[in-house]
């Protein structure tokens, strides 16, 4: 007969500090990527923190790097940059949307003249 050890501590007691936070996994998709991603974040992770995350997963890779700060987009509106994940109220498998906090436009086309003059 095999005994085991009992330590006496139950599953409430071995969980992990409060203040290391929770993981929390998001789909993320990044501004001009065509790769949705499953990137993992905590609670107490600040929005800023979680698109650095997702950032680096793309940026360098797939979408070049700019001189800009990031912006995190959830259900259409902006994300203030020092609200925690947690308190911003994305859950596990929502969708978000990283971006560059400033757009460069991109150019316009523009029609080049027939030169060849006359009708057709």
């Amino acid at each position: 007969m095999t005994e085991t050890q009992d330590t006496g501590m139950q599953a409430e007691e071995i969980a992990a500090p409060p203040d290391e936070g929770q993981p929390v996994p998001i789909n993320a998709m990044f501004e001009d990527d065509f790769v949705t991603q499953l990137v993992l974040v905590l609670d107490t992770d600040t929005i800023d923190e979680a698109a650095r995350k997702v950032a680096a997963q793309v940026v360098g890779r797939r979408v070049p790097p700019r001189d800009a700060g990031l912006v995190v987009r959830f259900d259409g509106k902006v994300i203030p940059g020092d609200t925690t994940v947690a308190r911003s109220g994305i859950s596990p498998l929502d969708i978000v949307n990283v971006g560059w906090a400033q757009r460069t436009p991109r150019p316009q086309r523009t029609r080049v003249p027939d030169n060849r003059g006359g009708r057709r």
